[in-house]
């Protein structure tokens, strides 16, 4: 038999979750913006990192949110949004083939901003702006980083951000916090529960 949770022990679950992501996200925050104070003391080298990091942090992150509140369909709409702008990115970053500021090429548009976009802009329409906007912050941090480094032009930043977001407002649904959708099982069997609030 699968374990099946009450609304009650569903909403406790998702809270004690978002209060620990809350405390991460105003750790990443903070840091940023040290990181961001003194831009030209830090090295090409130390943006390119910060934005490595960004790039796999923000989708990771959304992953795991998604996963801590059990919202399977999310975890597909996620897998949509960031499969789609990677796909589109990388259409266009060999079709447009452009020339970085540091003289490399595949410049136009920019990979880790779309990344970092998707995972933000996916956390911002399906669980609200509370829970996405400090990650679509996060995001054009990152976006800000490859710039710093001279890996991207300004404008290969802006169209990675808009791919990222467009992405998430083509695949991503709001999710209804009055209509709840779980599935469980075993060997023996599975089941699918559908709770509504009117």
């Amino acid at each position: 038999m699968g374990l099946v949770l009450t609304p009650e022990a569903v909403r406790a679950k998702e809270t004690k979750a978002g209060l620990h992501m809350h405390k991460f996200v105003k750790i990443i925050t903070f840091s940023s913006a040290l990181a961001m104070v003194s831009p030209a003391m830090a090295s090409d080298k130390f943006w390119q990192t910060y934005a490595d990091i960004g790039a796999i942090g923000i989708p990771v992150a959304a992953g795991a949110i998604t996963l801590a509140r059990d919202d399977q369909p999310g975890l597909l709409q996620l897998g949509l949004t960031g499969g789609s702008s990677v796909l589109v990115t990388t259409a266009l970053k060999y079709s447009v083939d452009s020339t970085r500021p540091n003289g490399e090429s595949h410049s136009f548009p920019s990979g880790h901003t779309t990344m970092a976009f998707a995972g933000g802009g996916y956390l911002r329409v399906r669980y609200g702006w509370r829970v996405g906007l400090p990650f679509e912050l996060l995001a054009a941090t990152v976006g800000f980083a490859r710039v710093q480094s001279h890996d991207h032009h300004w404008y290969d930043v802006v169209a990675g951000a808009a791919i990222g977001e467009g992405a998430a407002q083509i695949f991503t649904h709001r999710l209804d916090p009055n209509v709840r959708v779980s599935f469980g099982g075993d060997t023996k069997g599975g089941m699918m529960t559908l709770d509504a609030k009117f």
